[in-house]
């Protein structure tokens, strides 16, 4: 099942060319004097047909109407890609309207309204005026909960990652929230955007994977919760987790 969701994956990005072709070759007439239209129309509406199928899956599976603390356990392993450049998600904390660490505890404001839902939407704020940060929303439309991605193991886009981040190391590429955002095009017109259609796309892990959990980082209060998660034995989390949480 997992290597159907990959095959998914790679037909959308043959399909996105193809469909550029297509309009180009349109554009001269050379698909209709070739008889080509029907053909293509079928490729595309059947190609898509499966996209949308994989990815109701996917969303099935990860059950984004979950609470924070689950959904954020789950998360680790899913690979996520905007406009086709991303990584496989290594970290991430949960946070949720009962948790005085969480945006949504004083209720909802302006800002965090898409931590309101409706959930597998994003949810995306500044840090300290300075660095974009990436929440996917969760829970029943109204809760107030979502999982912040704190680090990804960058596979996809790599040229492009090191070009918005100024560095080479790959390690550094994604090994923070703000440092993944800034990598992946991350910025606030991304707000509220759902998961489930571009620029984003999740792809489940191709196998089970091992799971670390600890405290949160960079926070003031609830700072004993350990709603912070991590692949076991990466080397692409912002911060290593203790031996109490392996």
């Amino acid at each position: 099942m997992q290597r159907y969701y990959a095959c998914a994956a790679v037909m959308l990005y043959c399909l996105s060319w193809a469909q550029r072709l297509g309009d180009a070759c349109q554009d001269r007439c050379l698909l209709f004097e070739s008889g080509l239209p029907q053909a293509w129309l079928a490729l595309h509406q059947f190609g898509f047909a499966l996209i949308i199928d994989a990815m109701n899956a996917v969303f099935a599976a990860l059950d984004f109407t979950s609470p924070s603390s689950e959904l954020a356990r789950r998360l680790i392993g899913v690979t996520v890609l905007i406009d086709g450049v991303g990584g496989r998600i290594v970290e991430t904390e949960a946070y949720d309207f009962t948790d005085p660490a969480s945006h949504c505890f004083g209720g909802q404001t302006p800002r965090n309204a898409s931590m309101f839902g409706p959930p597998a939407h994003a949810y995306v704020y500044r840090s300290y005026g300075v660095h974009w940060c990436m929440n996917f929303v969760c829970c029943e439309e109204g809760h107030g909960a979502g999982v912040l991605i704190r680090a990804l193991e960058p596979t996809t886009g790599m040229d492009i990652m090191r070009q918005r981040r100024g560095v080479d190391d790959v390690r550094l590429l994604c090994s923070g929230p703000g440092r993944l955002c800034q990598a992946l095009g991350v910025t606030h017109q991304l707000n509220g955007v759902p998961l489930d259609a571009p620029p984003f796309q999740l792809l489940l892990a191709a196998e089970p994977v091992s799971v670390v959990s600890g405290p949160r980082i960079g926070i003031s209060k609830a700072v004993d919760v350990p709603w912070r998660f991590g692949l076991a034995g990466s080397r692409f989390v912002s911060r290593p987790f203790s031996r109490k949480g392996e």
